[in-house]
């Protein structure tokens, strides 16, 4: 019995994005921030939250610690409307992670303690529950260090239930990108930006990447930033040049783009409809701080919608 339109394993913790900071941290000097936001962070999370605003209905798994920092992230998600009865809160000496997001005037370093994000292995996941979605969705497959030996069993098995299914790699930290070549051809969609796309094809051009990826993987779709996405189906291709809107955080962009094109994706949407969804998500994200506060308030989200008419909508 189909029970929600998207599942996520994934992991769950708090971003503290501290700004004003200068680009070069000088060591041993205590340095001010102008401003600090401490927010629901991670990229599964992020996704799962986002979506679940939109208007879906999530389901998500997750290992956290017995710790305050897991008890907010996983209030933080629920009242996005995601169901976390499935998250286990695990007492030991892996703490709930948390990302700390350090912002100068044109670049940003992005530091993580992975706690219990490192620890959620294959037997923390409860299979039926996440084959009672259409579709399912894993995030960070890098950071799943003791699950990822398995991912492509995971994989399997939801193909075997007849859920879609899509895959956001994320940033590798040890830059090796490895261990997806059994996994490929198991994603409808992969969701990458850029610089993803060229590392995981190991090439040198974004174009030579998506060619070499859309061999692999049914649909590839490359986020761009400001310059909107593109996305390869076969030897079909569709663009889309995204919004223009004031930003002030691009933190969850990308996430919020993946739940955004999952929502129209899930319910059949042409595939520049799909576009045009990620993309509206992931610059209404960056709206606010972080990469949920922008949808914390479903209204706002609604009247972004109606600012950006039919296309949006459709």
């Amino acid at each position: 019995m189909v029970q929600f339109d998207v599942t996520v394993a994934g992991e769950l913790n708090l971003d503290l994005i501290l700004y004003g900071l200068p680009d070069e941290l000088e060591p041993e000097k205590e340095l001010l921030a102008s401003d600090l936001a401490l927010t629901l962070g991670s990229s599964s999370a992020i996704f799962a939250h986002n979506l679940a605003v939109i208007g879906n209905q999530v389901g998500f798994i997750s290992r956290i610690g017995v710790d305050p920092l897991g008890k907010i992230a996983l209030e933080r998600l629920a009242s996005g409307g995601v169901d976390v009865s499935r998250v286990r809160s695990v007492a030991g000496a892996a703490k709930t992670g948390l990302t700390v997001i350090v912002t100068g005037t044109g670049s940003r370093r992005i530091l993580t303690y992975p706690g219990a994000m490192f620890e959620m292995g294959y037997d923390d996941l409860d299979l039926d529950y996440l084959q009672s979605g259409k579709h399912f969705h894993l995030s960070s497959f890098y950071l799943h260090r003791a699950l990822r030996p398995r991912i492509p069993e995971l994989y399997e098995q939801m193909k075997r239930a007849g859920l879609g299914t899509s895959l956001d790699t994320n940033d590798d930290p040890d830059d090796r990108w490895e261990g997806l070549d059994d996994v490929l051809p198991l994603v409808d969609v992969l969701f990458v930006n850029e610089r993803e796309a060229v590392k995981i094809a190991r090439e040198d051009s974004l174009e030579a990447a998506v060619e070499k990826l859309a061999g692999r993987v049914k649909t590839v779709a490359v986020k761009l930033g400001a310059k909107g996405a593109r996305l390869r189906h076969g030897r079909e291709e569709w663009t889309h040049p995204g919004y223009s809107v004031k930003a002030v955080d691009p933190v969850g962009a990308g996430d919020s783009f993946d739940a955004g094109f999952l929502d129209r994706y899930v319910r059949g949407a042409d595939m520049q409809a799909c576009l045009a969804g990620g993309n509206l998500a992931g610059a209404f994200s960056t709206t606010r701080p972080g990469g949920t506060e922008a949808f914390r308030e479903r209204s706002k989200w609604q009247e972004f919608l109606r600012q950006h008419g039919n296309e949006a909508a459709a």
